[in-house]
């Protein structure tokens, strides 16, 4: 199969699952490109997540740009991306088009809930995911929990500190994670020179 058509066929089958947005999709992704496929490896997919939380648009389509132009650059690029949204694109438009017609039905209320219960628990398999990927050291462990605990209470943060209150965004969680990254790497490297 042109690899082209095949880079479309599995981003399109991945977008079918749009239910509870990018965070959603991460399992599905690291079944498809990294399990069957070997498209990347799980810790550039972890990467690929971590660049397309940091920059605009939607984590899942991101992800499906860095993958797409890993295996046919640019253009690879663009097919992944235009297979991702096109089930979306088409998606919203039918429930756009009919939900206001079975808005109101019990049965219809009722589906929704369930889906909402099924989003929950594939994000909760997202997060499992990359944490056994992405914690590997115990300073990965706090700087995760530190990440966490600011983006829970955040709101409160804010309205305790609001001198600083820049400083409980996810964007600057995300900007201070990797200089604190960075900067344990580097006095690591530093000090495995020095032993030796």
């Amino acid at each position: 199969m042109n690899e082209y058509l095949q880079l479309f066929l599995v981003f399109a089958q991945v977008g079918v699952c749009t239910f509870g947005g990018g965070y959603a999709m991460l399992p599905i992704l690291q079944r498809e490109v990294v399990d069957k496929r070997g498209w990347c490896t799980e810790d550039e997919l972890a990467d690929y997540f971590a660049i397309g939380q940091c920059t605009p648009g939607v984590i899942a389509v991101n992800t499906a740009t860095f993958v797409g132009s890993k295996r046919k650059g640019i253009p690879g690029g663009i097919v992944a991306t235009l297979g991702m949204v096109f089930p979306s694109v088409v998606i919203i438009t039918l429930i756009a088009a009919f939900l206001r017609n079975f808005a109101h039905i019990p049965a219809v209320g009722h589906a929704f809930a369930g889906v909402r219960a099924a989003v929950v628990a594939l994000i909760a398999s997202s997060v499992l995911k990359l944490a056994k990927t992405t914690v590997k050291n115990w300073w990965g462990g706090v700087l995760f929990a530190v990440v966490l605990l600011l983006s829970v209470f955040s709101g409160e943060l804010k309205t305790w500190f609001p001198a600083v209150s820049f400083l409980f965004t996810p964007v600057t969680c995300v900007i201070l994670a990797g200089l604190v990254g960075l900067v344990v790497t580097l006095a690591q490297g530093k000090k495995g020179g020095a032993e030796k």
